[in-house]
């Protein structure tokens, strides 16, 4: 299997576009680029996360 060409992404976009309508696109698009920033920002602090609990269980 090999990268998606223009072709493919045409039909793509196009699909999308019949499901979801030209009004709706947008506002997807801006949900799915929010949570990809709040995933992204989960993981950077997941470590500190980590550190903060198991030095609190070894200070009890």
């Amino acid at each position: 299997m090999g990268s998606l060409g223009t072709a493919e992404i045409i039909i793509i976009l196009v699909v999308l576009l019949a499901l979801f309508g030209g009004k709706k696109i947008p506002g997807i698009a801006r949900s799915l680029g929010r949570s990809l920033n709040e995933f992204k920002a989960g993981l950077r602090d997941e470590p500190s996360a980590i550190n903060e609990s198991s030095n609190s269980e070894t200070e009890d």
